[in-house]
């Protein structure tokens, strides 16, 4: 059996890291196509930067919760091949201690050289003049993917989706594309589809079984349930 899991920001909002509609978070203090656009990284760098500095150091203060840690469990125990796709650019699933994990926004702890497309761990504070480690050029941005680009892995993405037995989105709105879509995209291979969110998403009525609650309650729930 394959399972697929789409996370989204509702899995590490128990955790502290906010999402884009928190009232008093960090998106709520930073216009988004000032710090989440290409435009926005050309017209001023630095505020880029310190907008993911301080999502960076955010990032280090959480720790992962139950929904991640029943994740983790769920791939080290399943008889069956288990793949988290998340929207998220923490890193909680990975120190939850889940391994297959892919970011198809990017990663918050890791930096980009817009010139070489070069990779690596970035540091916690970036500046807009740090060189790229491989190229030297002064061209450093975080290894996130903003409004506007291409999200990372689509086509591996769509092609498990097509082999998967069953899908399952977690703590996502319903109304970001191409992730919205995924449910449509598993559905018509064939899979069995479950939404866990805290209310229903947009795309609901997509999935043939829905569950409401926080995510640190459903998914252990969830887990324990398919392990049993």
């Amino acid at each position: 059996m394959n399972i697929v899991i789409l996370t989204g920001a509702g899995i590490s909002a128990e955790s502290g890291l906010g999402t884009f509609r928190d009232d008093d978070g960090l998106w709520a203090k930073y216009p988004i196509e000032q710090v989440a656009t290409p435009e926005g990284f050309q017209n001023n760098p630095a505020l880029v930067h310190d907008f993911y500095n301080a999502r960076r150091a955010n990032c280090a203060g959480s720790a992962p919760n139950p929904a991640h840690t029943a994740l983790a469990r769920l791939e080290q125990q399943f008889q069956g091949e288990v793949l988290i796709v998340t929207q998220n650019v923490d890193d909680l699933h990975e120190r939850a201690g889940s391994r297959a994990v892919w970011h198809m926004h990017g990663r918050l702890n890791h930096a980009k050289c817009q010139s070489c497309d070069h990779t690596w761990p970035a540091p916690a504070q970036m500046q807009p003049d740090d060189p790229c480690p491989n190229c030297r050029a002064k061209t450093t941005r975080p290894d996130v993917v903003w409004f506007g680009e291409m999200p990372y892995f689509m086509e591996d993405i769509y092609a498990r989706l097509h082999s998967a037995d069953l899908f399952v989105s977690i703590g996502t709105s319903g109304n970001v594309y191409p992730a919205a879509g995924f449910v449509e995209q598993a559905s018509r291979a064939g899979a069995a589809t479950l939404e866990l969110n805290l209310e229903p998403s947009l795309g609901a009525s997509t999935f043939a079984q829905c569950r409401t609650g926080p995510a640190s309650t459903l998914v252990p729930e969830w887990v324990n349930g398919l392990l049993r």
